[in-house]
């Protein structure tokens, strides 16, 4: 972004603009519309036109809640232009206005999602046949060129700053990037810090690094923590896949949530560490409950002895303290899901001592990333977002990432 000079030039720049909107369709949150404000006004600086493409919801074609009309003021005031819109993505609006645009200027075309060929995938009803879905499947695949050519047509240079769609394949977020030469392809300057910030922690990682990996479910965290276990020198274990761990381990977690159909694969990581000389760190004490709610009775026993009809809600004060002493002497830290259920102030303690933490060991010189949706919540609400390296904004792609997958969106533009 900052060795191109865009003036004179058009660029496409596909961003991530879907935001929450309240029932009166105004923005509840515009953290990611700030987030591309720098790439697009370094274009708009540079002396060129801009042309936003992005998606709203998940629509099954064109609605009225998912238009992106409703942002659009948002966006001008923010960018501090005022921003066109076309009722269209690929229509003659957007088409006339695209051709149209001044130096300077900006466009943004209605959600891309109306169309199912942004996506590739047909929109069908429950009850067709296979046939019947191998023919709208091929249509639409067929369709998506034309729509993708389309989108390609308004611009001269490709600019895709969507990290958070960086591990779809669609039409706006990949396909499109083969119509401009390697030249007229870059990342945006948002896509370019997710990029740095998840190959420095992965590729270029000073030790120890150590990953917190928390959530409710093992299961959906297996490749993750696979490809961990090949990379970290500390994998601390928290969350609700706790629990599974320690049943695996013939611990008693009464009412604790637990993946039963997984203990095997829990043995399997455990061995899979130690074969790896991984230091696997997990909860020695909890703070459990006798109900899953806020104002439950709690008490605080160790982790593998929780009574019939409690349930772990949270790691304990010994817990606290490994985690913390763990983190506090890494280098490299990558934190993903929070130790327990934080939504409830009663049991968001343990949480609030990884992040902070984590704080402590960002300000000792180790760089530190937080992705995935629920640690990006717990480090905005206990207000120290601004102190860890790095937040990132992508949920599944940063996942993905992390997994040691190729993106698409990154793939598009670097070809690796």
């Amino acid at each position: 972004m900052d060795k191109f000079n865009f003036a004179g030039s058009k660029a496409f720049v596909r961003v991530d603009f879907n935001v929450p909107l309240d029932e009166n369709f105004n923005i509840t949150d515009d953290t990611r519309i700030r987030a591309a404000i720098p790439t697009l006004k370094k274009i708009i600086n540079d002396g060129g036109s801009v042309i936003i493409g992005s998606h709203l919801g998940r629509p099954k074609g064109v609605t009225d809640k998912y238009s992106l009309k409703h942002i659009v003021g948002r966006v001008s005031e923010l960018l501090g232009v005022e921003v066109q819109f076309a009722n269209d993505c690929i229509g003659q609006e957007a088409k006339d206005k695209s051709a149209a645009l001044k130096p300077g200027q900006a466009l943004l075309l209605e959600n891309l999602r109306f169309y199912a060929e942004e996506e590739g995938k047909p929109r069908l009803a429950d009850d067709v046949t296979d046939e019947e879905k191998a023919a709208a499947k091929k249509a639409v695949k067929e369709s998506q060129k034309g729509f993708t050519k389309t989108l390609a047509s308004f611009a001269t240079v490709y600019v895709n700053d969507a990290f958070g769609t960086a591990h779809r394949a669609h039409a706006s977020t990949a396909l499109i990037a083969d119509y401009f030469d390697a030249e007229h392809k870059l990342f945006g300057y948002l896509m370019e810090k997710e990029v740095v910030a998840v190959e420095k922690v992965m590729k270029d990682t000073a030790r120890p690094f150590t990953a917190i990996m928390g959530g409710s479910k093992v299961s959906s965290k297996i490749e993750i923590i696979e490809n961990l276990l090949t990379k970290v020198d500390n994998l601390i274990v928290a969350g609700g896949m706790t629990y599974t761990f320690i049943k695996a381990l013939g611990g008693k977690i009464g009412t604790s949530i637990c993946e039963d159909d997984k203990l095997d694969l829990a043995i399997s990581l455990i061995e899979k560490a130690k074969a790896n000389n991984v230091n696997l760190v997990m909860a020695v004490d909890a703070k459990i409950a006798d109900d899953f709610n806020n104002n439950a009775n709690t008490q605080f026993v160790a982790v593998n002895e929780i009574p019939d009809n409690w349930m772990g809600l949270d790691i304990g004060p010994k817990t606290e303290v490994i985690f913390a002493d763990v983190i506090k002497k890494s280098k490299t830290i990558l934190w993903n899901g929070p130790t327990g259920v934080f939504e409830f102030e009663n049991f968001a303690h343990g949480s609030l001592s990884v992040a902070e933490a984590i704080v402590a060991a960002t300000a000792n010189g180790a760089f530190s990333l937080v992705g995935g949706g629920d640690s990006v919540a717990c480090v905005n609400k206990f207000g120290v977002a601004d102190k860890v390296s790095y937040v990132s904004t992508g949920g599944g792609a940063l996942l993905e990432l992390i997994e040691g997958k190729v993106l698409p969106g990154i793939e598009a533009i670097r070809g690796y």
